[in-house]
């Protein structure tokens, strides 16, 4: 969406806010020939993509609306797949969710075992089933998809 900062009726800056409050996650520009420092920031940080001061070129407003669209593709996949992560990580029975917690803090399998009352066998069967539900092949992938669910505390060691 591309904004000016004086609209007639209501500003750029404050049809981005409405927006925002509306839940929109439309990339906005703003192409403006009013530029100044705090209304720039202030629209950045509301999460606009650019801030173009006129005179703009063609080639200039194609780049930033090619960059702008990219960076919302890839934050929209993004959304996508923590939802479907988050869909696998439901799909998991308490044990393996126990399971799964302990394993992405480092924990191996004689350790959850001894914590949970029970073998290491048992152990190993669950974590086949977490890493099967979660379709990771590799220990490595199911800690990356720990952190990216927010799982893991960046302060624990």
């Amino acid at each position: 969406m591309l904004l000016d900062v004086k609209i007639p009726g209501l500003s750029g800056p404050d049809l981005q806010s409405r927006l925002n409050e509306l839940g929109s996650t439309l990339p906005i520009i703003f192409v403006t020939g009013y530029a100044d420092t705090a209304t720039t920031v202030r629209t950045i940080k509301a999460g606009a993509e650019d801030f173009l001061t006129k005179p703009v070129s063609s080639e200039q407003l194609i780049d930033a609306i090619e960059r702008a669209l990219a960076r919302h593709n890839a934050a929209q996949s993004q959304r996508i797949k923590l939802g479907m992560f988050r869909a696998l990580l439901a799909s998991l029975t308490p044990r393996e969710r126990q399971v799964f917690d302990l394993i992405v803090r480092g924990k191996i399998n004689k350790q959850i075992a001894h914590e949970l009352g029970t073998t290491e066998r048992t152990i190993k069967a669950h974590r086949h089933q977490v890493m099967e539900k979660m379709r990771v092949s590799s220990f490595a992938e199911l800690v990356s998809l720990a952190e990216r669910l927010g799982m893991l505390d960046p302060n624990s060691h």
